[in-house]
């Protein structure tokens, strides 16, 4: 879902209820991740995304990069954006003409750190 900032505000989106219903659609008989994007400029874009099994996460760096790519195609984006992500961010992702592979820098950070009893 590609908007721009004036009619999509992705902070306050109810993904609780809306999540499910692009996960489970009929159209999706495997189940979908699902980005949501507000475009704030062709090189800045901000995303949130629910994952299929998990829900809303903090990030997601295929589903960013894949954002970059349709924001592209849909003549929304450049080539090279700043995604900001409520967790892991923000990401630098570039698809790059030259070679048609898309590039993703960032940092790398630990959110949970757990033990299960087996």
């Amino acid at each position: 879902m590609l908007a721009t900032k004036q009619n999509l505000q992705v902070d306050e989106l109810n993904f609780g209820q809306i999540g499910p219903k692009f996960e489970h659609h009929d159209m999706f008989p495997a189940r979908t991740n699902t980005e949501f994007v507000q475009v704030y400029s062709r090189s800045d874009l901000k995303m949130r995304v629910w994952e299929r099994g998990a829900g809303a996460t903090l990030a997601c760096g295929t589903g960013a990069c894949a954002t970059v790519v349709a924001a592209v195609l849909e003549g929304h984006a450049n080539r090279n954006c700043r995604v900001d992500l409520p967790g892991g961010g923000p990401l630098e992702i570039e698809w790059r003409e030259e070679d048609n592979h898309v590039y993703m820098t960032g940092p790398a950070e630990v959110v949970f750190y757990g033990s299960v009893a087996l």
